[in-house]
């Protein structure tokens, strides 16, 4: 027994075995082999027979020597008696940092998709330790969680990374299983990788730089959902006025309703899944930070030099532009902007208040070396979709004003997120027709009753527009730390 523990103790330090009995036999070997060396080199130097006394001995030490391998590889490299306390090699891996993967992977092993999930758990202690190992029961890792209390209970926020042949309908039944109800998923991507709080001080510092972005942050902050930005104005065809909802804002399951900074209302509506306080609180919190800061736009502008060698400059505009953008209408023909208005000439000047509203869009101009306005190119926030509209003045048409336009504003709308933009105008312009095509993009037309609608789908942003509202917002960032 006592020889057992000495050889498992040794073994288990790493150590090899060794038995008194092997190193008698070698001992012994070596011995003989040396008494037989000396005996046949007195034979050889006394006896008659000396060569061949010499060619016996020589077989003998090969024998010798044979045998002394044989024995060491046979007790040196046999497999472990039960003696000798040797453990079996683990059948399990380990924990700790391993560089290799699991040995056994399993169907979908190294592909992994992005889930949000939202679903609603009973406010009481082991409910989210029940829908977690639901979780882990389907391999799904939780990389994020966010809670929203409620009255009567709380709404959990997910961000989930499963195996890649793992359904969102299995994940909804598992959680189902757990006690999760109403239970909301679609599929992320790698923003959404990115915590809440970084988040939401990233989008305030989009909306302290330009009051164009808090449609687009709340856009963001909320997920998909229809914004909608509506003049102050009294009630009228069923629209809220600004005298209907409150300073601190309304919320109604899936609407809420907030006052805007310059008086108006800013409907906001998630009809596939309510909003909850938490929500509507940062969504509150966010255009009380856009009324503090008052109207702005980022300063920035850029040179260009057209074809024929005339220099212009392309910057934001907003309302501070009225007056020369009504300049601009004065010296532009009904033609023009029949066009760009479709309907009568003489109501045009009233749409421009609008038009410039950071509000409602972002409004590039066009200005020559004498600081005359020329161009005014709109991207229009229009709930879900997004359109664009250009108007060139006359004597300024055809010398790619427009497509430098368009390409900025397609940019702009790329970044923001949109899915396409639209275009109103009429089959006969066939400027806007070309600079739509221009982009590079598939174009959708639709006509009806003479007007023409040219939808682009965003599905590759143009580079040169790519590249303009980029430096744009270089731009933008160096007058602001001016």
């Amino acid at each position: 027994m006592t020889r057992k523990v000495t050889d498992v103790t040794r073994t288990k330090n790493g150590r090899p075995v060794h038995h008194w009995r092997r190193d008698v036999v070698e001992l012994a070997a070596l011995f003989t082999a040396v008494a037989v060396a000396d005996a046949v080199a007195n034979l050889v130097g006394h006896g008659p027979d000396g060569p061949e006394l010499l060619l016996v001995s020589a077989i003998v030490l090969i024998a010798t020597a044979g045998f002394h391998t044989w024995w060491a590889r046979r007790h040196g490299h046999a497999p472990p008696t039960g003696d000798t306390g040797a453990r079996p090699l683990p059948t399990q891996q380990q924990a700790g940092p391993s560089d290799q993967g699991s040995a056994t992977p399993g169907p979908g092993a190294g592909e992994s998709t992005l889930w949000r999930m939202r679903t609603t758990v009973k406010d009481e202690p082991g409910s989210l330790a029940a829908l977690c190992t639901a979780l882990a029961g389907q391999r799904v890792d939780i990389l994020s969680l966010q809670t929203h209390p409620l009255a009567d209970g709380t709404v959990d926020e997910f961000l989930l990374r499963a195996p890649g042949d793992l359904a969102g309908g299995e994940i909804t039944r598992a959680v189902a299983v757990a006690g999760g109800s109403d239970t909301w998923i679609e599929r992320a991507d790698a923003h959404d990788l990115v915590d809440a709080p970084t988040r939401v001080l990233g989008l305030a510092a989009r909306t302290a730089l330009d009051a164009a972005e808090l449609p687009l942050a709340l856009r963001q902050l909320l997920g998909r959902c229809t914004i909608r930005s509506l003049p102050a104005r009294p009630v009228a065809g069923g629209a809220p006025g600004p005298e209907a909802v409150p300073v601190e804002g309304v919320l109604e399951d899936t609407v809420m309703r907030l006052r805007a900074p310059e008086g108006g209302v800013i409907t906001v509506e998630r009809p596939y899944l309510p909003f909850t306080p938490t929500e509507f609180a940062r969504a509150r919190a966010l255009v009380e930070l856009d009324a503090r800061l008052g109207p702005r736009v980022p300063r920035s502008q850029d040179v260009l030099t057209l074809p024929e060698g005339s220099d212009i400059t392309v910057r934001r505009a907003d309302v501070d532009d009225l007056q020369a953008a009504k300049a601009m209408h004065e010296r532009c023909s009904q033609r023009t902007l029949g066009m760009r208005y479709h309907g009568p000439v003489g109501d045009a000047d009233r749409y421009l208040n609008h038009l410039l509203s950071p509000r409602f869009g972002r409004t590039l101009a066009v200005q020559t070396a004498s600081g005359r306005v020329v161009g005014l190119g709109h991207l229009l926030w229009d709930g879900d979709e997004t359109e664009v509209a250009l108007l060139i003045e006359d004597a300024w048409q055809r010398r790619g004003i427009g497509g430098e336009l368009l390409g900025r504003l397609v940019a702009m709308a790329v970044e923001a997120g949109c899915a396409s933009v639209y275009a109103v105008t009429q089959s006969s312009n066939t400027g806007m027709v070309a600079a739509m095509r221009g982009l590079g993009l598939p174009l959708d037309y639709q006509i009806e009753e003479g007007t023409l609608v040219i939808t682009a789908r965003l599905d590759v942003a143009p580079v040169a527009g790519r590249a303009a509202y980029e430096r744009e917002r270089e731009l933008s960032e160096e007058s602001v730390r001016d």
